[in-house]
């Protein structure tokens, strides 16, 4: 059954525990590599789906899969609960579904162009605002002639498509240059090279699949293979962003719940920030701070709080702040930042505390029942109680295989959209072409000054080899409708 009551999750002179009706505020997570981020992670997510939440978590290091084995058993798990006096700590397994955008160690997860939308794209592709502008034009005519855009060789079609019409979409639309769209495939064919095309397609994710809850009333912890996702950094940050701006159009407005109807975390966070312009960091900051109310908690796993902006910092209650280390200048800055961060306890130097803490303590902070910050405590954070190690690939298989999604997502659909219309539409204007030049061929004198004219079989062989040449010369991709909070039309 769910457990309602709140989540103990250190313990110290006394206990820090999260309450549930405060875990949709938000939290983060952060501290240097190899202190004790990943076991809180999992912590948090063992606690959330015996409260009855489901949880989104991405495994980018590969070691988060054994949450769906019982654990305990490791020597630093028994002595931890042990030293903390755990008297009702019991090894456990959890419900566990696998996804991957590469479909190679879960299920497939997929969007469409259409679904994602130009901003998204835009920042994906790393275009500067004018080929974003340019991008978003192609978008919106795609939109007013009723072409669907949901593959990657949908946009890649409709960008040639408006490049070789540009003259005629200039007076209506605004000026498309030619430069803009020469970039704009260029990043298309990048894309596609960094395993963009197995990302955009249909079956599209239902969401309504993360929010599920197993037969015990345990909330389903969805697990993204991200070891290669994290590879392409653009295309990790921009799926989960994807991922946030879809929770906050779908969900219906819950209020103040007494636990969330899904937490979200988004680690590696920094990588949603580097180098987004000013207005995806205005949506970043939007979707934060509004989706609280539609029941979902977003906690960022991160090394420094300064790792994220202050305006979305500053909607983090319930924080988790293990070691950083400060040899440099610019350590110290970070240590003093996240030091400042945290409401003061007058019994710790909190700044100097942060360099002392050993793997697997903490400070934590958590909110309490009013919503304020509590006092921040120096404690070691309990341990998990599924496996530490991986799932090998054959109990990772049976995971999969065993999954009531399983077969739905591993299906791929390939209906008409853009690139099929456009090809059929080049089609049929290069056969009237052919028809018409064999008509003038055909209605030529017999004899003429000059050179003698074409015969209707040499006037179709030219015809056909201009249209040979036209073919080869266009590589069509599917497109895309909509914008981050366009929603679906």
């Amino acid at each position: 059954m769910s457990d309602p009551t709140p989540m103990l999750l250190a313990r110290a002179d006394q206990d820090v525990a999260l309450l549930p009706r405060m875990a949709n505020r938000h939290g983060l997570i952060a501290g240097a590599t190899g202190t004790g981020k990943t076991v809180t992670l999992r912590l948090l997510a063992e606690g959330f789906s015996r409260m009855g939440v489901p949880v989104f978590m991405a495994d980018v290091k590969g070691d988060l899969s054994g949450l769906a084995r019982a654990g305990g058993d490791h020597p630093k798990v028994v002595e931890r609960a042990r030293q903390l006096g755990l008297e009702d700590f019991v090894a456990e397994a959890y419900p566990v579904t696998f996804w991957d955008v590469f479909g190679e160690q879960g299920h497939p997860v997929r969007t469409t162009v259409s679904d994602m939308g130009p901003l998204l794209i835009a920042r994906l592709l790393n275009l500067n605002e004018v080929q974003g502008g340019v991008l978003g034009l192609v978008f919106r005519i795609a939109d007013d002639n009723g072409l669907l855009l949901l593959d990657l060789k949908d946009l890649q079609a409709m960008v040639r498509y408006v490049g070789d019409h540009a003259g005629e979409y200039t007076t209506l639309y605004g000026n498309i240059s030619a430069a803009s769209i020469g970039a704009i495939q260029r990043r298309l064919l990048g894309l596609d090279d960094q395993g963009g095309a197995e990302f955009f397609g249909e079956p599209a994710l239902n969401l309504a699949d993360f929010m599920q809850t197993a037969d015990d009333g345990r909330g389903m912890i969805n697990i993204l293979a991200a070891s290669r996702l994290i590879l392409s950094p653009q295309l990790y940050a921009t799926f989960l962003l994807w991922l946030l701006s879809e929770l906050f159009e779908q969900l219906p407005e819950v209020g103040d719940p007494d636990k969330p109807k899904l937490v979200f975390f988004f680690d590696e966070a920094h990588l949603l920030f580097d180098e987004a312009p000013k207005v995806l960091q205005d949506k970043i900051e939007q979707v934060v701070r509004l989706i609280r109310s539609k029941g979902v908690g977003v906690y960022f796993v991160s090394q420094s709080p300064r790792d994220i902006p202050d305006d979305v910092l500053g909607q983090l209650g319930n924080r988790v702040q293990h070691a950083l280390r400060a040899f440099t200048p610019k350590d110290q800055k970070a240590v003093r930042a996240a030091a400042e961060t945290f409401r003061p306890n007058p019994r710790l130097d909190t700044a100097a505390v942060i360099t002392e803490l050993g793997v697997g303590e903490a400070l934590l902070s958590m909110l309490d029942a009013k919503g304020a910050p509590t006092r921040v405590e120096r404690a070691l954070v309990c341990p998990p109680r599924s496996r530490l190690q991986p799932l090998t690939e054959t109990e990772r298989a049976q995971v999969i295989r065993g999954s009531l999604l399983y077969g739905h997502y591993e299906r791929e659909v390939d209906r008409q959209s853009a690139y099929e219309i456009l090809q059929e539409r080049n089609r049929q204007a290069e056969a009237q072409t052919q028809q018409q030049a064999a008509a003038e061929a055909a209605q030529k004198p017999a004899v003429r000054r000059g050179r003698q004219p074409d015969n209707l079989m040499e006037a179709f062989a030219k015809s056909a080899a201009r249209t040979i040449g036209s073919q080869v010369g266009r590589s069509l991709i599917r497109g895309v409708l909509g914008s981050l909070f366009g929603g679906r039309r």
